[in-house]
């Protein structure tokens, strides 16, 4: 899970970088020829299209680990059927602490 994360963390910073490196080159030419002329106005745009994919896709990852939990853990779940040792009492306090194992 920790990977998972460190990775997905790891592309939205490459995604980032990347037009940032991207205007950053484009201002270093002081003089622009037609053919290396920018549309600023498309790059922006490229770059919110790009965050919103890596956003949509983060988003997707987290629901889908979510419902995962949600679905393993629910309380129908056969490995779930069996009562822990302290549910096996009527009455929680009517247990010792030695019959626990503390």
């Amino acid at each position: 899970m920790k990977t998972l994360i460190a990775v997905s963390v790891i592309t939205v910073i490459a995604l980032a970088l990347v037009s940032q490196m991207h205007f950053a080159n484009a201002q270093l030419g002081q003089k622009v020829s037609e053919k290396q002329y920018i549309n600023l106005r498309a790059e922006v745009w490229n770059e919110f299209f790009r965050m919103t994919t890596a956003a949509f896709t983060v988003g997707a990852i987290v629901s889908g680990t979510m419902i995962w939990l949600v679905w393993r853990f629910r309380e129908s779940n056969p490995k779930n059927k069996t009562p822990t040792k302290w549910e096996k009492f009527d009455d929680p306090t009517s247990g010792t602490y030695e019959e626990g194992g503390h």
